[in-house]
């Protein structure tokens, strides 16, 4: 959430409203919009530490940096914790992750021109801090009691509960890093088989994006350990949605989902309330131990939903959440192959030919080996690799047929030129990292952050 909202909605006396809240982001196609998140790691150069808060090279100093191009910061406890300009923010993550909240917007054109300017204001403020920003999917060399936390009063209680609900949650909050894209739907029906198709493809896209090799130095084994850290973060509000696959998906039926997952906090006068483990249900019925006889506005739902963590997550548009960060090129990378399988109807349904038939074992198997193997994982007689080429064929003809060209006349598909690239050798950005550890870097995963730094 990039900052505490201004406004807390009307009240919610029953469950139609929870439900007309999702139904309301339906658009036509002709308004369907693409907007990218992205988040990188602030490390001080020559030494490579994580950035703290406060301090003269700070992330408070950072972004009272982004003031020259004129961002507007917003405060909690007086503290800047998000920055406003347009309809772009940029906010913090707990560990001072820094991310980019893009504007909704028609083409993938404007991503990477967004991306791009973003990208080229942070680096004359970093410079001047002596800071430099790297994105990868895992913080490759510190522990997690190494990584200084942002003061966000939402992140002091998600600090607490985290540990009750499995045992990598707070690494999720202050070692992993991540880029995605949210895309519309049209009606009820489109969002299911958009939602459909995406959570499938999810660990393919994992696969391609795979670059969190290292923890604290070392090789972990994983090719995505960002992918594996969700694995043991939550099990009420992470995992597998099975039944998004079953018939009867729909509005209604992630609404009865999400009602269940326990919430983490209220937010009111200007401070998070905790109400860690409480029940959404009880809420709406006034029942809330944290704040006995209220029932919750449409911004109190609006943030529940922002706390339930599945590969793909429905809120008046769905979020694609299944990639670890990267580089420049690969930013842009991620918008193209979900727009071009989503907003095309005939790629769509050809993404749907290709996912259909899998069973919910196979689904969970996808989740759970593709973040070792990426790339590599079998599948039947196939490999993820092969699926993948498909998924970047289907995609690339869905950009063929949108036809949205730039100044020069280039269509959108060349924004998937370094997916194709991973695909075609076989070899994800993990490997590529794992190969240099074990013969230019010598061991010295420090190396990283001078090669692959913005």
């Amino acid at each position: 959430m990039a900052a505490p909202p201004s406004s807390r909605g009307e009240p919610i006396t029953h469950r139609q409203q929870l439900i007309q809240y999702l139904a309301d982001g339906c658009r036509k196609p002709a308004d369907w919009r693409i907007g990218t998140e992205h988040e990188k790691f602030v490390f001080r150069l020559g030494t490579y530490e994580p950035v703290p808060y406060e301090g003269p090279w700070g992330i408070r100093a950072l972004l009272e940096g982004m003031g020259r191009f004129g961002w507007q910061p917003m405060l909690e406890d007086g503290n800047p914790i998000a920055l406003l300009k347009g309809d772009c923010a940029i906010s913090l993550e707990p560990g001072g992750q820094v991310e980019l909240a893009g504007a909704q917007l028609e083409t993938i054109h404007q991503t990477c021109a967004e991306v791009h300017a973003h990208l080229t204001e942070v680096k004359q403020v970093t410079e001047d801090l002596g800071v430099g920003m790297l994105g990868i999917g895992f913080h490759p060399t510190r522990r997690r009691d190494e990584i200084p936390w942002m003061p966000k009063g939402r992140y002091a209680i998600m600090r607490d509960y985290m540990p009750k609900r499995g045992s990598l949650g707070l690494d999720m909050m202050l070692r992993t890093s991540t880029v995605q894209v949210n895309l519309d739907f049209e009606s009820e029906a489109d969002m299911v088989r958009k939602f459909r198709v995406a959570l499938a493809l999810q660990p393919v896209a994992t696969a391609m994006f795979a670059d969190s090799p290292f923890v604290e130095g070392k090789p972990t084994g994983f090719l995505s350990y960002r992918s594996h850290v969700w694995e043991d973060t939550d099990p009420d509000r992470c995992g597998i949605l099975s039944f998004v696959f079953e018939d009867g998906m729909g509005f209604e039926r992630y609404v009865d989902y999400a009602r269940d997952v326990p919430m983490y906090f209220v937010y009111r006068d200007g401070r998070y309330i905790d109400a860690a483990g409480q029940s959404f249900r009880d809420f709406l019925d006034g029942n809330l131990p944290a704040l006995p006889g209220e029932v919750p506005t449409t911004s109190d739902w609006s943030d529940h939903l922002t706390t339930i963590f599945p590969e793909v997550r429905l809120k008046s548009f769905l979020e694609m959440r299944g990639a670890d960060g990267g580089p420049w090129r690969r930013l842009c990378a991620l918008p193209a192959l979900w727009t071009g399988l989503l907003y095309d109807r005939t790629s769509l349904d050809a993404a749907w030919e290709l996912v259909r038939d899998w069973t919910p074992d196979e689904h969970l198997y996808l989740r759970t080996e593709v973040p070792r193997h990426a790339l590599g994982t079998s599948f039947g007689n196939r490999t993820v690799r092969d699926i993948a080429a498909d998924m970047l064929d289907i995609a690339s003809l869905g950009l063929r047929r949108r036809n949205r060209l730039d100044r020069l006349g280039a269509d959108e598909t060349g924004y998937l030129g370094a997916l194709f690239e991973i695909v075609d050798s076989g070899r994800t950005p993990a490997e590529e990292m794992l190969e240099k550890f074990n013969a230019a870097w010598k061991g010295d995963v420090n190396h990283l952050f001078d090669e692959y730094a913005y």
